[in-house]
């Protein structure tokens, strides 16, 4: 019950900008985000990467299955076998056929269709501390655009919201950013309207358009709270990752994991309500238990679709978060470290 009602309700107080310590109010969270804002991002968009090659401290590496694949291969040509050719080139049956060894070459691709799916739902428009969840995406969205962009891959996105989604095809340099960011921008600002519907269902409509949109060997980024996560959203997660790297940005904020004792509260999402006793200590752990459970079940979905997800508090500089999960200048701090 509790779950249910926190998934869609948010505080009235957040949408001032402000949050209660219990005894005044403070003013913290930062609540729109402009198109300005996310073109200047590109000048941090750097010290991360969303490649298969990663440091051994980043959530992308390691042996697990999870490991991203990268682009995918264009077979070039079937030629003669010379000294000094990589073995596990050979192709057997060819070499049988032909009665001389043959090698398979292939090429990369050069750029890929990078996929980014950016929740602006009423859900996400909550925060805390440094910034509403909306926020966090919209610049984890941007940090991303720019950082694949720059290494040749085209940019699209699918933009949701309560009220529908917009699908950007894939595009190439510059041109591809700025049109996402200006659609996520746009859908941000239209936060400041009180929502008319849950938009429960946008998600999985948001993953049924990223299905459409690349059909193998693309980088797909699922930017969200996950609320309104169901079996068709695991269905959608699977049919995207049978052919194309999926990667979810988990975005939370600090008081969604630790409900403060605030007293009596309400809280509103605009079209319904519920009034609720913060400061009851069952309350705040049964709430807690909640959490607790909504946070395992989405890791159990990571694990079993074999998903990395990287978690971005709405607390801290997103970029920042970016380098420490999937970065390289704090996997040279610990090889340091460890020769020191």
């Amino acid at each position: 019950m509790v779950e249910h009602a926190y998934e869609h309700l948010n505080m009235p107080l957040m949408r001032d900008n402000l949050v209660s310590d219990g005894h005044h109010p403070i003013k913290t969270a930062r609540a729109f985000v402009t198109l300005e804002d996310l073109l200047r991002l590109e000048h941090r968009a750097s010290g991360f990467s969303f490649l298969p090659r990663q440091p051994v401290h980043s959530l992308l590496a390691g042996r697990h299955a999870s490991r991203l694949r990268g682009r995918g291969l264009n077979f070039e040509e079937l030629r003669h076998y010379f000294e000094g050719d990589d073995t596990r080139t050979i192709d057997w049956l060819a070499t049988a056929r032909l009665g001389s060894p043959h090698v398979r070459v292939y090429s990369e691709e050069r750029d890929r269709p990078v996929i980014l799916l950016i929740d602006q739902r009423s859900t996400m428009f909550f925060g805390s501390r440094r910034a509403m969840k909306s926020v966090a995406a919209a610049e984890a969205a941007a940090l991303a655009a720019w950082r694949v962009s720059s290494l040749g891959d085209r940019v699209g996105a699918v933009v949701f919201t309560d009220d529908g989604i917009v699908s950007i095809k894939a595009q190439a340099r510059d041109k591809g950013v700025v049109r996402v960011l200006s659609e996520i921008a746009k859908a941000n600002a239209a936060l400041a309207a009180p929502p008319t519907s849950s938009g429960d269902e946008r998600l999985n409509e948001a993953l049924a358009a990223a299905c459409r949109m690349v059909a193998h060997d693309g980088l797909v980024c699922l930017i969200s709270d996950a609320a309104g996560e169901d079996d068709e959203t695991q269905r959608l997660i699977t049919k995207l990752s049978a052919h194309n790297d999926v990667l979810a940005i988990f975005i939370h904020d600090p008081l969604e994991q630790d409900l403060p004792d605030i007293g009596r509260a309400t809280f509103s999402s605009g079209v319904a309500e519920i009034e609720v006793d913060a400061s009851a200590p069952d309350f705040r752990l049964h709430f807690g238990e909640e959490r607790r459970q909504w946070r395992e079940r989405l890791a159990g979905l990571s694990r079993k679709r074999a998903i990395p997800v990287l978690p971005i508090s709405t607390d801290r500089d997103v970029a920042d978060q970016y380098r420490e999960l999937i970065g390289r200048r704090q996997a040279q701090r610990l090889a340091s470290g460890r020769r020191s």
